[in-house]
């Protein structure tokens, strides 16, 4: 990188910010989602009007806030530190300024273990047998037999052993 400042400006928008810190946050180990305790904003960001779970403020300086929720079983403690990190880290690398302030709420504890809901009621289960289609009736040398025997294998002695006594 040059050590000498270009003259110039940038522009970062609101919404570039936010997306930057949505992703930074969703990356971390142990946050399972973003969502705002206020239904109307719920609401808003479900329509794309908004991200409610992230809010920023650039004046007077660089603040953020954050609604997560966190996978069940794992120290909050050291998710929420991780976040935090994590968000300034990559402000820091992408935008180039540092952030004055995070404020991180725990919105809710998820157990990341248990699946979504199925989208569609006529999904089959995962180890139900596909339906087959029989075209005509099986005879009887369709019927299936006994399995083939396996061959044994015999175990050879090691090197440097006496082979067995004969009986």
């Amino acid at each position: 990188m040059p050590s000498s400042r270009i003259p110039g400006r940038s522009y970062v928008t609101r919404r570039a910010l936010v997306e930057i810190v949505r992703a930074a946050a969703l990356g971390s180990y142990g946050v399972t989602g973003l969502t705002d305790p206020r239904p109307s904003r719920r609401v808003l960001a479900r329509l794309g009007l908004g991200s409610p779970a992230v809010q920023v403020s650039v004046r007077p300086a660089l603040g953020i806030e954050l609604y997560v929720t966190i996978a069940y079983g794992l120290p909050v403690a050291e998710v929420v530190r991780q976040v935090d990190s994590a968000v300034r880290h990559a402000v820091r690398r992408t935008v180039g300024c540092e952030v004055a302030s995070i404020v991180i709420h725990v919105n809710g504890l998820r157990d990341a273990l248990v699946p979504a809901p199925p989208t569609q009621p006529d999904v089959p289960a995962i180890n139900a047998e596909p339906a087959m289609a029989v075209s005509e009736p099986a005879g009887p040398e369709d019927a299936p037999g006994p399995p083939p025997a396996r061959p044994r294998r015999r175990r050879r002695p090691a090197a440097g052993s006496q082979p067995p006594a004969p009986h």
